[in-house]
């Protein structure tokens, strides 16, 4: 009896809890709340999920994080708020956006200009020159334009390569971005603007990533990946995935 009790202690105490108590989730309001943040940023809330995003990329106060492709800021500012006056983040526009269409500098420089602890990355699309090693990057809507026809091939592959390089061991990449068809691949990235998740999966796995976790939480069963993102009957309304991956530590 009391060996088969002593038996039972020491299992109990080796084996993994089976209901291990969940982790907190992160009080971001504050980051949302932050006055900074214009007016038209918080009309998108209700459809970009800020809140749920920022937790999904596991960001915390003090961590340095990149933008990747940051657009009008929107996701910069979020980032700003929550890394926090300790941390830093990493505003990255692609030098061939800006040659496109001016407004990408002068949202860049406005951005950089309005937060102390923003900085402005410049760089080509597939070489963003990040100076310091980064704890997470964040990428919105903008990895399909790795392949769009006016890049040359293997845009994707060295883009992929140079954000693995630019995380800490152990730092994560997140993606989120507009869902195509299965099989489709790259090939409707510029018809649709859309992309193949499992072409992420693949094209990031092969610089070095693991992929660590998905979110439905920009899942839209309505949508059905037929149309351009810019048709007025599906924009803002996209069904879109959220990838987290993780550069091995």
């Amino acid at each position: 009896m009391i060996r088969s009790l002593a038996l039972a202690i020491l299992l109990a105490a080796t084996a993994s809890p089976l209901a291990a108590a969940p982790a907190a989730t992160p009080d971001y309001s504050t980051a949302l709340a932050d006055p900074a943040r214009p007016a038209a940023d918080r009309e998108r809330d209700a459809t970009r999920k800020p809140a749920e995003l920022l937790a999904f990329a596991q960001i915390a106060p003090g961590e340095k994080v990149g933008d990747y492709v940051m657009g009008g800021g929107y996701v910069t500012r979020l980032l700003a708020a929550a890394v926090g006056p300790t941390g830093k983040v990493y505003a990255f526009q692609p030098a061939e956006f800006i040659a496109f269409k001016k407004q990408y500098g002068d949202d860049q420089t406005a951005v950089d200009a309005a937060y102390d602890n923003v900085d402005a990355v410049a760089g080509s699309f597939a070489a963003p020159a990040f100076t310091t090693p980064l704890d997470t990057i964040i990428t919105v809507q903008n990895f399909h334009d790795l392949y769009l026809k006016p890049f040359p091939a293997g845009t994707g592959d060295k883009a992929s390569a140079a954000l693995f390089a630019a995380l800490k061991p152990g730092g994560t990449l997140i993606v989120v971005d507009h869902v195509a068809a299965d099989g489709t691949g790259t090939t409707l990235s510029d018809s649709l603007h859309r992309i193949d998740k499992a072409a992420v999966v693949d094209a990031l796995t092969k610089a070095g990533f693991k992929l660590e976790a998905e979110s439905d939480l920009y899942k839209r069963t309505d949508d059905p990946h037929t149309a351009n993102v810019f048709d007025a009957a599906i924009r803002g309304k996209t069904d879109q995935f959220a990838l987290r991956f993780r550069k091995p530590g």
